[in-house]
């Protein structure tokens, strides 16, 4: 890459299902590091210290914001009535321009995954990272074309093939769609809904990329923290 991608992350959320004293992007993990603190050590490894990170902020903001120096923030003031796709449509129109990665400020991803999505990037096409070993009931999840762009993207989808992992990018030249499809999303809707729009309206195609092979989990419930942290925990008795 010639450049490090511009990248957002969604942390506005008031994240109650998981019952934690803290926005839960601020969820600690064995290795001392918050998600948040996570996500922003890997995302640095991999595209050097001066990629460009917004996080997008609205729950308990102030605590958010102290815990994540040298970034930027957007703030989603109506974050107690809107749901991902209002917080991504705010980033989306402030970020600088060209592609923009994005990622739910709740994954926990082997960072490894960076590296594989990394020529996506440099091409900039856009895509939404995908897990075809799983597709949980409540989880989001996808269909495809036989050439593997996405066609229906969301929780209601019968027959999916796999399942969106929280992890996505949208090309510069698809921006403008995603951005105008996004507007029209209602105040409960999801980001997935304004990329599934932004496919059937507006043309936009976009990759299913599998990253199966890594370890990937959206933490929504303390079951998935257990998840997350077991293998956090196994990361770093190995590097010991």
């Amino acid at each position: 890459m010639t450049e490090p991608p511009n990248v957002v992350i969604l942390a506005a959320g008031m994240g109650t299902r998981l019952g934690r004293p803290h926005p839960k992007p601020l969820t600690p993990l064995v290795d001392g590091a918050s998600i948040l603190g996570r996500q922003l050590r890997c995302l640095r490894r991999a595209f050097g210290e001066t990629v460009g990170v917004t996080v997008v902020v609205g729950f308990r903001a102030e605590e958010v914001m102290a815990a994540a120096p040298g970034v930027l923030f957007a703030y989603n003031e109506r974050y107690e009535h809107t749901n991902t796709a209002a917080s991504l449509l705010r980033a989306l129109r402030l970020a600088r321009p060209g592609g923009v990665l994005w990622l739910n400020g709740d994954v926990v991803f082997d960072p490894g995954l960076l590296n594989r999505i990394a020529p996506a990037i440099a091409d900039d096409r856009s895509f939404v990272c995908v897990n075809t070993e799983t597709v949980g009931e409540e989880e989001v999840k996808y269909t495809s074309s036989v050439d593997g762009f996405v066609v229906r993207l969301s929780k209601s989808v019968a027959d999916g093939l796999g399942e969106a992992v929280g992890i996505n990018y949208v090309a510069s030249a698809d921006r403008a769609t995603l951005v105008e499809q996004l507007a029209g999303c209602a105040d409960a809707d999801y980001f997935e809904r304004g990329i599934e729009t932004a496919i059937a309206v507006g043309g936009m195609r976009v990759l299913a990329l599998d990253i199966s092979e890594f370890f990937v989990v959206e933490v929504d419930f303390a079951g998935d923290l257990d998840r997350a942290n077991a293998v956090v925990g196994a990361t770093v008795t190995s590097a010991a």
